[in-house]
């Protein structure tokens, strides 16, 4: 599996099925694994805070979220096949998973968010295994009855939405703690999953333009939005400069 590494951050070089096959491995596997997703922002973020960038060059699969990604890599001599967006992905794993013995825990979002998600995602997938659930608001009190919770639990597969770089960062510092086989940082997949946040129509999400249609619907994310033509300026920079690979 090759790797594509974009201003310092190594993309595995997949296809949606190939990261679904990667994810089973890692939960069928003895070890502890760290799955991240990141996208345009992320690279950008982690170019200034040198604990993520430590943190998403430590994981065992970054997935090219985001169609930025992807255009940059053609700049690279190993471009990527394709976007693999992590709210996709894991619902195929769930797929993979439902009628199994493996259980999946749910940490993260606004209180009520995570135990919609798994209401919803039991009644999609008939015979997932979802062990636990708790929110993403916590103090160090709370942080460590979650920690507990999870380990009491055992969960195979935990998945972690409490925004980046936090869920990444929290990651990275509590796995060898956690009796988990792989944690991924999913963002705000609780809140699509339970339809709090409805997804994209099939239209922009079949031209890589849900970010446009985001967009359209909350005008405040523009100056996230910005980030992506900032992104695709510095990739192109690096590469006049001869750092792109």
């Amino acid at each position: 599996m090759s790797i594509c590494n974009i201003l310092g951050v190594p993309f595995n070089n997949i296809k949606p099925n190939e990261a679904v096959d990667k994810m089973m491995s890692l939960i069928d596997s003895k070890g502890k694994s760290m799955v991240f997703t990141p996208n345009p922002e992320m690279v950008m973020k982690a170019r200034k805070d040198r604990e993520f960038m430590e943190v998403l060059n430590s994981s065992a699969m970054n997935v090219p979220d985001g169609i930025g990604i992807v255009y940059a890599s053609k700049f690279t001599k190993n471009p990527i096949k394709e976007r693999v967006a992590g709210y996709d992905m894991l619902l195929s794993v769930f797929d993979r998973l439902k009628d199994t013995d493996k259980t999946v825990y749910f940490f993260g979002s606004a209180p009520g968010i995570a135990q919609r998600a798994k209401a919803a995602i039991e009644q999609r997938y008939p015979g997932i295994k979802i062990a636990g659930c708790t929110d993403g608001y916590f103090d160090d009190e709370k942080e460590k009855k979650i920690i507990e919770d999870i380990n009491d639990k055992s969960p195979d597969l935990l998945l972690v939405g409490i925004g980046f770089p936090k869920q990444e960062k929290w990651i990275y510092a509590n796995i060898r703690h956690l009796n988990v086989k792989a944690a991924v940082g999913v963002g705000g997949s609780f809140d699509g999953w339970c339809g709090n946040v409805p997804r994209a129509p099939e239209f922009f999400v079949r031209h890589n333009l849900e970010w446009f249609y985001r967009l359209m619907k909350q005008p405040s994310r523009i100056g996230r939005m910005m980030q992506l033509p900032l992104f695709m300026l510095v990739v192109i920079k690096e590469k006049i400069k001869g750092n792109m690979n």
